[in-house]
This record gives C-alpha cells, structure tokens and sequence, in this order.
C-alpha cells in the first residue's frame, strides 16, 4: 500500500513539473468540480432546446461561465500538500463556490421572478435552490413548478445527482495524480466516520463507487419508465434524486403527482437501496452479498425502518382517523423518504393522507427523530447516520458500567469489533457540536422571524438533508413563504455543513487563517 502510495506521489510530482502553475489543492479541486457541472448545464440546455426552449439560453451561458472559470483554475493550479487543512479547504471552499455558480441557471432564466419578486430576493431563492440540489437536501423555494423549463428542471435534478455521490470524490476518481491526498479527499466529503477503501489505489476506489452510483441511477430509471403512469422524462429525473436522496421532483406535488402505489413501492426499494453503504452494494455485483447481513448498521438501519413506519402507520390509523390501506400507504412512504433523507413527498395536496404536518404530534416526533438519525454511513443519505448512534449508545453503556466496575477494561464494539477510542472520541465530539449546531441554528432562525415548530424542524432538516420540515414548511409548502430571506440562507449554509458532515465546512477557514498568521 505504500509503494502504491509513493508510486502516485511520484506521478503527480511528475505532472506538476511537466505544467507548472499554482500550487493550491483548493483552487485546483474547485476548477474540476466547476468543469464537471458544467457538463451538466450543456446537456440540459440541449434538453431544454428541444422542448420547451424556454431556459435554453440561461442553462447555456451559465455553462459557459461556470466551464471558463473552471477551465482556469484546474489549468493555472496543481495540488499542494496534502495536509489536514488544505483538504478541508479544498473541499468546503469547492462546495460553497459551485454552489453560488450553481445558482445562475435559476437567477438568469428569471425562476424566481415572479408577482414583482425583487432582484435580491431571486438571488436568495436562486441560492437556497442551488444549496438545496448539490447537498441533495430537497427543500424549495419554488411556488411555481410550470414557469421552469423541461430542461432547467432537469439540471435542478441533476444538481442532486452531483451532489449523492459527491463531486470532489468524482475528482478523484478521473484524474489519479489526485491520489496523493485522494483518501483525505474522500474520506472529508464522504458521508460517514470514514470512507470504505475498497481497493489500494483511492482513485480505483473513487470509480467504483461512481460506477455503482451510475448502474443503481439507470436501474432506477429504467423501472420507473416502463411503469404506467411515468414517461421517459419522469424515469430519468426521478432516478437521479432517488439514487442520491435528494428528493427533488419536477412536480408541485412530488411523487404525489403520480397517485400511484406502484411507483410509490418502487421509490421505497429505490431509497433503502441509496440509504445502504455502496460498497456493499459493490460487493454485492461482484458475487459477494453476505456483507449486509454481516454489518450491524445495515441491520440496525432495516430495524429502525421497520420498528418507526410500524408505529407511525398504527398511530394515523388509530389516532389520525384514516382506513388501514391508508394509513400504511402514507405512513411507510414518508417513513422510508425521511429515514433516508430523501424527502419525496407522496401528498397529493394539502390536507391529504401524506401531508404528514396534519399528523398526530407523537407521529410528528418520530419523524422529527429520522430526520436526525439518517440512514448508512457510505450512503447517500444525511443525517448523523446510524453506525454514530450505535457507537454513541455502547458509549453510553460502558460509561454505566464503568461507575460499577472503575478498573475494568470494556471497549466500545460495533458489532463483534472493538471501535478505536479516537474515533469514539470523534463521534462523541461530532454529535456534540451537531447539538450546538441545532441549538444555534434554531435561535438564528426563529429570531430572523421563522416560527418555533418551522425553525427546530428546518435547522434539524437542513443539517440532515432531509427536506420537507414540519408545520408552514411541510411538505405541500415552499420555504419561500414559511422563511425571511436572510433566514433562507443561513439554511442554505445549513445544508452545506449537513451535506458534508460538519468538520469540512467548519474547519476550512483553517487553512486561509492559518496562511495568514505564518505570513505574518
């Protein structure tokens, strides 16, 4: 492993010699990001001029911008040293900025520019939207879904697409003199403790995950195109915000546009399956599908699936006053796109069985804590992830046992293996500062003017990326309305930091703070 390592080293000290340029990890990470959304913008401008040929013009010029920019700095930079706070730079810093150029299909195509909305406020929705997409959280600032092109609703699809698999590890895995500090790379944009190496080489590992990735999206869409009920178009915008959990839908009404079960029980496989660790899922293609069964989390994350929709169908049913197919249609669709914070919504309109704000609030609380928990660590869902809870709650067990026994040794395990005391100690830090995180948010958000019950549940939604929130900013509402501009982005932040699990995005001012003060 270490000749590996040292053999990639050498070929990118190599390259750097041959190009010159910059050193800066950051900036040359951000250039290939840019470059890969840009791809993007090109195919969905091409969608959107053979349809509508509405936003053609917005999805084009935006894709020129954002191609320039990031031709530039992959070209005029080359990595720098691998070091702690330059990978959190490069990865917090490549996020925030192609969030803000993700944003300019929606501000120059006028989305937002509606009822004499003021240019300021399409900035911020134009943000919200894109911040939204990339961190694959699912809420919307949209009030109307028809004004938006066949096209730019596409490219709002393929912004959670971007974003599942992540576009830093997508880096990696097509340019290999990344290497050198690829692991780090991954391992801070990877959702979990730590990413899954499934081969020496990183940038191997990188393909394969993104190969998975890529075969899950077009099973997805193709099921979902030879359903009744769902066009070509519908398959494929839906397989991209299913395969990442994102939860976007070029409908108002989500997958409640539909009203069918059997797109429904589709999307609940399809979101298990993205809520799973992908390298078991890579496992699995290669004739080895023992490791869900031999992994904890995996079982803990099927039990706690099946223990909350359980409860939640039997309390709408019994208390909620809907008929038992009802109950269970709702209750186990909104369960599932929670757990795994994918955020599709299956009402069909406000006040009907799946606008889960109308719920009984010991529902609503159930839902509140799968908005907090998530779903699999090397998946691509949010939240604080299973295998964290797991740990936290041995943890908490042998901090019990330990007052009765002071001398005795007892490890923290997580299935039959023993956990590092660091990493325990990571975890423990990590879920406190998710607290502080909470408890600043919800103090910021309710005091720029969002209720008490809306700004717990958006905060808590945002650092998940779970979506739809609860009360004014449920899942038949736009967050537009139920949130103040500036309210809006502090979410917008929130959702960045949830996406790339906190450390990245608080630790990446280390790197400019820490150049300033050795200059000085």
């Amino acid at each position: 492993m270490k000749f590996m390592r040292l053999l990639e080293a050498r070929r990118s000290t190599e390259l750097h010699h041959r190009r010159g340029g910059v050193r800066s990890t950051a900036l040359h990470v951000m250039g290939i990001a840019l470059s890969f959304v840009a791809f993007g913008m090109f195919i969905t401008a091409a969608l959107e001029w053979g349809s509508t040929n509405r936003d053609t013009a917005a999805l084009f010029w935006s894709g020129v911008i954002c191609l320039t920019l990031g031709g530039l700095l992959w070209w005029a930079t080359q990595p720098g040293a691998a070091r702690s706070r330059d990978v959190f730079a490069a990865v917090g810093w490549t996020w925030v900025v192609v969030t803000l150029i993700g944003a300019l299909p929606y501000l120059f195509a006028g989305t937002f520019a509606t009822n004499g909305v003021g240019f300021i406020e399409q900035v911020v929705n134009s943000i919200f939207e894109s911040a939204s997409g990339y961190s694959c959280t699912g809420s919307t600032a949209l009030l109307e879904f028809d004004r938006p092109g066949r096209g730019l609703l596409m490219y709002r699809q393929a912004t959670q697409w971007y974003g599942g698999m992540g576009i830093v590890v997508l880096a990696v895995a097509v340019l290999p003199f990344l290497g050198v500090g690829g692991l780090d790379l991954m391992t801070a944009e990877a959702p979990g403790p730590s990413s899954d190496r499934l081969t020496p080489r990183v940038s191997e590992t990188a393909k394969r995950l993104w190969a998975t990735y890529v075969l899950f999206t077009v099973a997805v869409a193709v099921v979902l195109t030879v359903l009744p009920g769902a066009s070509l178009y519908d398959g494929v915008a839906h397989s991209l915000t299913t395969a990442s959990t994102g939860g976007f839908s070029p409908y108002g009404d989500s997958i409640g546009h539909f009203d069918s079960i059997t797109i429904e029980v589709v999307l609940i496989v399809g979101m298990v399956i993205g809520g799973t660790n992908f390298a078991h899922h890579w496992r699995a293609l290669q004739g080895h599908p023992d490791g869900y069964v031999r992994d904890p989390e995996f079982r803990g994350y099927i039990l706690m699936l099946v223990v909350v929709a359980s409860a939640v169908v039997g309390l709408i049913w019994i208390d909620g006053g809907f008929g038992f197919g009802t109950a269970l249609r709702a209750g186990v669709f909104n369960v599932v796109s929670l757990g795994t914070s994918t955020g599709f919504g299956n009402a069909t309109g406000s006040g009907s069985p799946g606008d889960f704000v109308l719920w009984v609030p010991a529902a609503q609380m159930m839902i509140l804590f799968l908005m907090v928990t998530g779903a699999c660590t090397g998946s691509t869902s949010g939240g604080i992830k299973v295998m964290r809870i797991q740990v936290l709650i041995g943890h908490s067990i042998r901090s019990i046992k330990r007052d009765q026994h002071p001398r005795a040794v007892i490890p923290v395990k997580h299935g039959r293996h023993a956990v590092a005391e660091d990493i325990v100690s990571r975890m423990a830090g990590f879920f406190l500062l998710y607290l502080l995180l909470v408890l600043t948010g919800v103090v910021i958000v309710t005091a720029l003017g969002g209720g008490l019950v809306e700004s717990i549940a958006a905060i808590v939604g945002s650092l998940g990326n779970m979506g739809p929130a609860l009360g004014e900013a449920g899942p038949t509402a736009s967050f537009s309305t139920a949130f103040s501009q500036p309210a809006r982005l502090v979410l917008a932040l929130f959702m960045l930091i949830g996406r790339l699990e906190i450390f990245p995005m608080v630790l990446m001012f280390a790197a400019p703070l820490r150049a300033i003060r050795d200059r000085t």
